[in-house]
């Protein structure tokens, strides 16, 4: 569970956030950390790493369920998330690195 954990910056991006919405930007930002893409249905996140993140969140894991990869809030979500990682504009003066070993 160690590759879902929330580090340094993660925090920064989750602190604005709360419940379900809290909940799904921090799963989509280790999903992409992890797969280098976004999920296209909420099942193909694990159950594990829904219950880890929920409770580093403090929000209920099945919150995720409310959460909705569709709309302005999740295309928000996933700019941000790029913007993060370096791709398209982004706030931050430094820029993330993908973890050694990622495809």
């Amino acid at each position: 569970m160690a590759n879902w954990t929330l580090v340094d910056g993660d925090w920064d991006l989750v602190a604005n956030k709360s419940g379900a919405t809290r909940l799904g930007f921090g799963l989509l930002l280790k999903f992409f950390e992890l797969e280098g893409r976004f999920p296209d249905v909420l099942e193909e996140v694990p159950p594990a790493a829904v219950e880890y993140v929920a409770d580093l969140v403090k929000v209920p894991a099945a919150d995720f369920a409310k959460y909705t990869l569709v709309g302005r809030t999740a295309e928000y979500h996933r700019k941000q998330i790029r913007e993060a990682w370096g791709f398209g504009r982004r706030r931050s003066r430094t820029r993330r690195r993908w973890p050694s070993g990622w495809p």
